[in-house]
């Protein structure tokens, strides 16, 4: 087996379904992604670190250290946990928070200091741009509220949406898919991956889900033909691009 820094992963042999054997596609600039559950993500780019949506359905991210930023997209607690996120910047204290309006509000009482990057707006840390899209969370039920949500692009390649079926109208090379919630079918998943046509993508917001399996062996099935690569991040792996 050799080395591949790019979309087959880390070992040829590994490669994101979707990618035939020869193919490979490389980049300007580093990235690896690791996941620790749901939709908690510590994403590396040149130097940056990036840890997304420290939720209640997450853990093994709390005592990292050098986390430069925090990203949040909405404030349900799948994706917001204040005493992990407290426990993260007691580690980081130099750790910039970066969310919307509403996850502010919930700050505020904690005392808790952030950046506001919503849609539309944006950000550089360490060079690398961060950039906000969307303003609501997909509908789970119509007497329900609506809490806002802030989908975000990082280094002009990954996009994360959050719980929304945002399309950023840029072009995406890696989409964190969501693929199970109360608010969602993974026919939707589907649908929204091939709206937005990523080179590749991995499934995200599955933690409340007793076998993930399940709603990791369609989406490739379709997404395959249409050459989007789909690629499973395990708890605890890395994916490097």
């Amino acid at each position: 087996m050799t080395s591949c820094g790019n979309l087959c992963g880390k070992k040829t042999n590994d490669r994101p379904l979707g990618l035939p054997k020869t193919s490979c596609v490389s980049y300007e600039s580093n990235m690896k992604i690791t996941k620790f559950g749901h939709c908690c993500l510590l994403i590396e780019v040149e130097g940056l670190r990036i840890l997304t949506d420290p939720g209640s359905y997450s853990e093994g991210f709390e005592n990292f250290t050098d986390i430069h930023v925090v990203l949040i997209t909405h404030e349900h607690p799948d994706h917001l946990h204040i005493d992990s996120l407290k426990t993260v910047l007691k580690n980081n204290p130099d750790a910039k928070i970066i969310t919307n309006t509403g996850v502010g509000k919930l700050l505020d009482v904690e005392k808790i200091a952030y950046e506001i990057v919503d849609d539309q707006k944006s950000t550089t840390k360490k060079n690398i741009l961060i950039e906000g899209f969307g303003t609501k969370h997909a509908l789970m039920y119509e007497t329900l509220p609506v809490v806002e949500n802030t989908g975000y692009m990082i280094a002009n390649r990954l996009f994360y949406p959050g719980d929304a079926w945002t399309n950023p109208n840029r072009k995406v090379e890696v989409l964190a898919l969501p693929v199970a919630g109360p608010w969602m079918k993974i026919a939707e998943a589907i649908d929204y991956a091939k709206e937005i046509k990523p080179k590749l993508c991995f499934p995200v917001h599955d933690g409340g889900l007793k076998k993930p399996g399940v709603v990791h062996a369609l989406p490739p099935k379709v997404f395959i033909p249409l050459g989007i690569a789909f690629k499973v991040i395990e708890i605890n792996q890395t994916l490097e691009l």
